[in-house]
């Protein structure tokens, strides 16, 4: 058993409420594992990354997580704002768990609970992985612009407890009211693309809302970020390129362009939405997306 309780961050609205649902199961067998924690509860929206950075600030060495994306989110920035090295356990319990799948944890979270416990018991050194900075905020999995954060953020006001689908109907509901194409100026390693998108994902993992298979060469530990922008398509051109994205195969689409780069610039001419990790951020015009390569260490 380890000596030192480790603090169990938990978002309970995580996984549309199944975090929640499930505190008392995840603390039953992490206690029949033997590992010793301390149940930390999220309050609000941002109470997470508070809470973290509190903890890190004040000396944690190691913490464990339980919840999606948004939950990996919160955490990330609040370790990464204290400028600490610390290592971190991920219990997937969201809704895409994208994360956990770019770090090749298990989506279910016994399961994942126990492959933690066995890495703890055995002193399994933690493995470094990439994470991302935009402008101010970091990111663990991805950033997109243009139409992904549409989709995103309808998604976030849908209720229905029908897991990934959510992301599916997102893309539906955003493509009634058309498909924007801003005109953006993207500088990266000497280069300079500039004209209208209507999308751009900075993926540090290969997937984007659980089913979409956005960036399939993508490795969170090889130091590099993987940019898929798409020149301007209809919505029956979207479509079309859906079945394709679930799959991983739309790479090779003559409208969808794939570049490796750590850093890139992005100018747009008028303001434009954004996401980072599936977190909805202010409308914005200037972007600075760089890679933080080895910045996170997981148990």
């Amino acid at each position: 058993m380890n000596a030192v309780p480790l603090p169990l961050f938990l978002n309970p609205v995580a996984g549309r409420g199944r975090a929640g649902r499930n505190i008392q199961q995840i603390g039953s067998l992490l206690d029949s594992l033997g590992i010793g924690h301390v149940l930390v509860r999220s309050e609000s929206v941002g109470n997470l990354e508070t809470k973290v950075f509190d903890a890190v600030s004040a000396g944690a060495k190691r913490i464990l997580v339980a919840g999606g994306d948004g939950s990996i989110h919160e955490v990330v920035n609040g370790i990464l704002r204290s400028g600490r090295t610390i290592d971190l356990g991920v219990i997937p319990i969201g809704t895409g768990n994208d994360f956990a799948k770019a770090c090749s944890i298990p989506v279910q979270w016994e399961s994942a609970v126990r492959e933690l416990a066995d890495r703890l018991h055995s002193n399994t050194p933690a493995r470094p992985v990439d994470a991302g900075r935009m402008n101010n905020r970091f990111f663990a999995n991805g950033a997109g612009i243009g139409f992904d954060a549409k989709v995103t953020r309808i998604a976030r006001d849908i209720r229905w407890r029908v897991g990934d689908l959510v992301y599916l109907a997102a893309v539906f509901k955003a493509m009634i009211d058309g498909v924007t194409t801003p005109h953006v100026t993207m500088k990266f390693s000497g280069q300079t693309i500039e004209g209208p998108v209507t999308l751009a994902n900075f993926s540090n993992g290969a997937w984007v809302g659980g089913m979409f298979h956005i960036a399939p060469m993508a490795r969170n530990d090889d130091g590099m970020l993987d940019l898929i922008f798409a020149t301007p398509i209809s919505r029956i051109r979207i479509m079309a390129l859906l079945p394709k994205l679930m799959r991983g195969s739309h790479i090779e689409q003559p409208d969808i362009k794939h570049v490796r780069l750590r850093r890139c610039e992005v100018t747009a001419t008028a303001a434009v939405p954004s996401h980072l990790d599936g977190e909805v951020q202010p409308l914005q015009t200037s972007f600075d997306i760089q890679v933080m390569e080895g910045a996170l260490h997981l148990m």
